[in-house]
C-alpha cells in the first residue's frame, strides 16, 4: 500500500471521465483509487448540483471508505459563488459550504479545500463550467458596472469568516488552492487575503504547478507560507501555461522542492494531482503510481 501521507487527487476521474465526474459514480472512483495502491483519497462536490449528489449519500460513501480501510484527509468543496457580488448568491453558497463541511466530517476529514476566490468576473453565457480559465478568456472577462471594489471585498472577506468558522464548528481546516485569476493565487495573495479574514484555520494548499506557472519561487514560497501549509498538490509543469504533468515531464526543480521541505519540517499530505484536458498525460495509471513512489523515495531521502 502506498504511504498514507500519499493522497490520490480527484483530479483522476475528472482526467478520465470529465469534468464533473458523475457523482451517483464515486463508489467506483473510491475502488479505483484502491487499485492503484492508495490508502489516502481526495473526493469532491463540485457546485451545487454534484455537492447534493454527494450529500445525498454522504452516510453510504463515509460506510464505503471505512469498508475499504481508506482516508480521505481533505474534502473538496468547489463553490465560486461564495465570492460573488451578489449577496443572495453568497448566503446560498455558505449553505452549500455548511453541507460540504458535513460531508467532510462524516468523511472523517482534517478539512475542506476549495478554489481560492474567483473575481466577479462577467464570462459570455456559452463559457461552459471548466476547473480552470484559459487566460485569454479571464483577459477578455469584463466586471459588473456598479461594482464598488471597497464594499466587494469587504463583504467577500465577511462571508469567508463566516465559511472559516462553519469550518472550525466541525472541526476542520479550510484550504484555498492556487488558480489563474483568482484572488490569493500567490504567496503575497493568499498572506494578504489570510490577513484580511484573520482565521487560523484558513490554510494554504500548495499546489507546485499552479505556482510555478504564476513564478512563484516554491522554494521561497514554502519558507513563508510554511506556518500555513498542510497539504501539497503534486505535479510537474513547463512554466508556460495551466497544465499537470507527470513528474519529470516539466522543469520544477524536486531536489530543491523537497530539500526545502525538509528545512520547514513539512509533515502534512501530498496530493498527487496529474491530469486534466489542459495536460498530455499519455498513461495516467502509471503516472499516479509512479509520483507515488517518486514521493515515497523523497520522504526518506529528506527524512520528511
Amino acid at each position: 500500500m502506498i504511504h498514507p501521507r500519499i493522497t490520490c487527487c480527484y483530479l483522476y476521474p475528472i482526467t478520465k471521465y470529465g469534468y464533473p465526474p458523475a457523482a451517483e459514480d464515486t463508489l467506483k472512483y473510491i475502488d479505483e483509487f484502491k487499485s492503484l495502491g492508495f490508502s489516502s483519497i481526495e473526493l469532491e462536490g463540485i457546485r451545487e448540483e454534484h455537492l447534493m449528489k454527494v450529500y445525498s449519500r454522504k452516510t453510504e460513501i463515509a460506510e464505503y471508505v471505512k469498508k475499504n480501510e481508506l482516508k480521505v484527509p481533505y474534502f473538496c468543496v468547489v463553490l465560486p459563488g461564495l465570492s460573488s457580488a451578489d449577496g443572495a448568491e453568497r448566503e446560498k453558497n455558505l449553505a452549500l459550504f455548511e453541507k460540504g463541511c458535513e460531508i467532510a466530517k462524516d468523511l472523517g476529514a482534517l478539512g475542506v479545500l476549495d478554489n481560492a476566490p474567483l473575481p466577479p468576473y462577467q464570462f459570455p453565457e456559452n463559457i461552459p463550467i471548466v476547473r480552470h480559465y484559459h487566460e485569454d478568456v479571464i483577459l477578455a472577462a469584463r466586471f459588473p458596472d456598479n461594482l464598488n471594489w471597497k464594499s466587494y471585498w469587504n463583504d467577500m472577506i465577511s462571508n469567508y469568516r463566516q465559511a472559516c468558522d462553519i469550518a472550525a464548528s466541525f472541526e476542520l481546516t479550510y484550504q484555498m488552492h492556487p488558480a489563474l485569476g483568482v484572488l490569493s493565487s500567490t504567496t503575497d495573495g493568499f498572506l494578504h487575503f489570510h490577513d484580511a479574514v484573520g482565521r487560523d484555520n484558513l490554510r494554504f494548499n500548495f499546489d507546485t504547478a499552479n505556482q510555478y506557472m504564476l513564478r512563484d519561487n516554491l522554494q521561497l514560497s514554502l519558507r513563508r507560507l510554511a506556518d500555513y501549509i498542510d497539504y501539497i498538490h503534486i505535479s510537474d509543469n513547463r512554466g508556460s501555461r495551466v497544465e499537470h504533468l507527470a513528474i519529470g515531464d516539466g522543469i520544477i526543480r524536486w531536489d530543491d522542492f523537497f530539500e526545502t521541505l525538509n528545512v520547514i519540517d513539512y509533515k502534512g499530505h501530498f496530493g498527487i494531482d496529474i491530469g486534466g484536458a489542459e495536460s498530455d498525460v499519455q498513461d495516467l495509471d502509471k503516472s499516479y503510481k509512479d509520483a507515488a513512489q517518486f514521493i515515497e523515495e523523497n520522504l526518506k531521502t529528506h527524512a520528511l
